[in-house]
Order: C-alpha cells, then sequence, then structure tokens
C-alpha cells in the first residue's frame, strides 16, 4: 500500500512540474490576448469565446464524472487568466486605510505610481483584501517617528498569512490649508487629526488658533473644503490639499521635531529578489527563564545584527507577548536555515515575515 502511495505522489509530482510550465505558457498567451484586446480596444470578457473552449476542451475527456471536475478546472483557469489580464489593464490593485489625501494613499502611489489605490475603512479590510484576492498588494503603516509603533498593522502581520516585501520611508510635512481665497489671517481654527495637531502644537499656539479633532488629515481637508469657510483651516499634505481644491496657506508647519512613517508593502507571495538584504521574524518563546535571552542570542550568534526589536501582547493570553524583530540579512542561506533550525528549538512559534531592500525613503 505504501509503494502504491508513494507511486502516485510521484505520478502527481512530475504532473505537477509539467502543469507550471505549461501554466507559464498560458499566461505568456494571455497576456498577447490582452495587448491585442488593448490595441482594438475590445472588453477582456468574451463570453461566447469562453463558452466555446469549455465545450471544445470538455470533448476531450471521456470520463463523466471527471469531465465535471474538468469544466470547473477550465473555467477557473479562464477566470484566473482574466484576473491577470485586468491587472495588465488597469495596473496593480493596492489597498490602504483611509480617503485619498491620506498619508497612506501618499505613500501606496509613491511606491506604486501606476497602480489602483483602493481605499478601505481600517487597516484588517485592507489586509482582507489581499488575502482574499480583492488586491494585490496592501500597504499599511508600521511605525512613526513620532508616535511609535501601529500596533493594529504588527498584530496583523503576526496573525495573518501574507509576506513583507518592502518597507518604505514617508517623511511627513505638514501644511496649513484654506479654502481659495483665504489667507493665514483669516483662519480661526484648525481640524486635523490629533497626532497632527500635538505636532504642530507650537504654530497653532503662536497663531492663537482654536483646534478640532478629526479622524484623519485628509478628512479634515475635505470637510474644510465642504464647509467652505474662510475662517476654517485643515492641516494635512500638499498632495490633500490638490485633492480637495484647497489653498496651502503655510508650509511645513510641523516644526516640533521629525515625522516620518514606515509603511510595510504586504503581498501573498514572498519575494525572493536577489537585491533584497533585510528580513522580518516574528516569534514567540517559551514560558522558561532566559528563553528571550537565549533566542536573541542565537539570531547574533549567526552574524545577523538587529536593527529592531517590540514586544507585542498576544489578544488571548494575558501577560505573554510575541516579538517583532528587523534583521539585516536574509535567512535563505545556508547560514539562515541553520540560524531558523536552532531558534525554531527555543521558540513557541516562529515567522519569517519576509525579506525587503534597504529602507528607501519616497
Amino acid at each position: 500500500m505504501a509503494n502504491k502511495l508513494e507511486d502516485a505522489r510521484k505520478i502527481i509530482n512530475e504532473i505537477d512540474s509539467q502543469m507550471a510550465e505549461l501554466f507559464v505558457k498560458r499566461m505568456r498567451a494571455a497576456e498577447m490576448v490582452f495587448e491585442y484586446k488593448k490595441e482594438f480596444g475590445l472588453p477582456i470578457l468574451d463570453q461566447k469565446r469562453e463558452d466555446a473552449v469549455v465545450e471544445k476542451n470538455s470533448a476531450l475527456i471521456d470520463d463523466d464524472v471527471i469531465k465535471g471536475y474538468y469544466i470547473d478546472y477550465i473555467k477557473n483557469m479562464m477566470s484566473v487568466s482574466r484576473a491577470y489580464q485586468y491587472r495588465l489593464q488597469n495596473g496593480l490593485k493596492v489597498a490602504y486605510s483611509g480617503v485619498a489625501g491620506a498619508f497612506a494613499h501618499i505613500a501606496a502611489g509613491r511606491i506604486f505610481p501606476d497602480s489602483s489605490r483602493i481605499s478601505y475603512r481600517d487597516f484588517k479590510s485592507a489586509y482582507d483584501s489581499v488575502v482574499n484576492g480583492e488586491s494585490d498588494v496592501a500597504v499599511l503603516p508600521i511605525e512613526n517617528s513620532y508616535a511609535g509603533e501601529v500596533g493594529q498593522t504588527i498584530d496583523l502581520i503576526f496573525t495573518g498569512a501574507l509576506f513583507v516585501n518592502g518597507i518604505y520611508e514617508l517623511e511627513i510635512h505638514q501644511n496649513l490649508l484654506g479654502v481659495q481665497g483665504a489667507c493665514v489671517d483669516d483662519i480661526k481654527k484648525v481640524t486635523s487629526h490629533p497626532q497632527a495637531l500635538s505636532q504642530c502644537h507650537d504654530y497653532i499656539k503662536n497663531r492663537g488658533f482654536d483646534t478640532e479633532e478629526a479622524n484623519n488629515t485628509a478628512l479634515a481637508a475635505k470637510t474644510v473644503a465642504e464647509m467652505n469657510d474662510k475662517t476654517l483651516g485643515a492641516i494635512a499634505s500638499v498632495e490633500t490639499a490638490e485633492i480637495y481644491g484647497l489653498k496651502v496657506l503655510e508650509s511645513n508647519i510641523n516644526k516640533s521635531g521629525e515625522n516620518t512613517t514606515r509603511f510595510a508593502v504586504l503581498s501573498r507571495v514572498r519575494a525572493t529578489a536577489s537585491n533584497l538584504s533585510n528580513s522580518v521574524l516574528m516569534f514567540t518563546v517559551k514560558n522558561e527563564a532566559g528563553s528571550l535571552a537565549n533566542a536573541l542570542g542565537i539570531i547574533g550568534k549567526y552574524g545577523y545584527n538587529m536593527t529592531a526589536l517590540r514586544s507585542r501582547p498576544l489578544k488571548k493570553h494575558s501577560w505573554q507577548y510575541y516579538f517583532y524583530i528587523e534583521i539585516d540579512g536574509t535567512t535563505n542561506t545556508e547560514k539562515g536555515e541553520k540560524m531558523l533550525c536552532e531558534l525554531n528549538k527555543e521558540c513557541d512559534k516562529l515567522k519569517v515575515v519576509g525579506s525587503f531592500a534597504p529602507h528607501s525613503e519616497i
């Protein structure tokens, strides 16, 4: 019986290898189909053609039971082909949390300038849209130099299945925005996210403005545009002013210090390009004395320099934590595999979340 199972698995492995090569060839042909349809302005979905393909190909299967499954297979294959052509047509679908003009929207546009940016109401919705295939990647904040880590995103990365394939830094510049025709002396009250108001505290105090909190800077700008009140200003980005037709009354008013947000690019597939030189690990350690120190010692033992180390509480276990670590180097090497093997013995749970190129400003 064991030999029969092994023989069957060997056959399946050989067929899967052949199918992988044929799948790539089919998708290259789908690219050619897309270019033709693009040139002639034809829609991607041609239902009559797809029905004809199903009828023609299913006739090649003699077994009526298997034929039904094959019809499902070929329909799914054509659905995948359409999805690929839609991606070629519309660009990468990038999920972000917030509204147009939010800093995540800006970051997504700078990282993927030709993409279709899709707004979601919160971090989890944006993350899940990639998991279920609605979006290709998500761009979510993981850390702010002023406010610290973004715990919601870190938690999603720890519990979810997506990989970190890039980390980018966006320097935040806050500006005073007003409606067309307004000037700084007209402004009596400013609205923005509490963090932005705090960053611009000195400026607001010197100007004597009243303040009003908003859910985010882009919504604040949208409110000012809708109110069309010369006495109401928003603190937000230059890009936001352009989106909502506002005027930049004064630039770079966050004089209280550096303000940079790091954004992670999350995907269903782990990147393996040769230029990747940093990695993200997440793990929990055994509830024993010295476990964390031992885990960190293993990382150092193999010559990996830790550039970030954070702890986050486990939601279902009071007073227990998991750890987020960024290291210089990748783990898909002989040294890395040995390190992970040894680290696994010390950890209850260990995830290589992904690899990325050195931090890039956008």
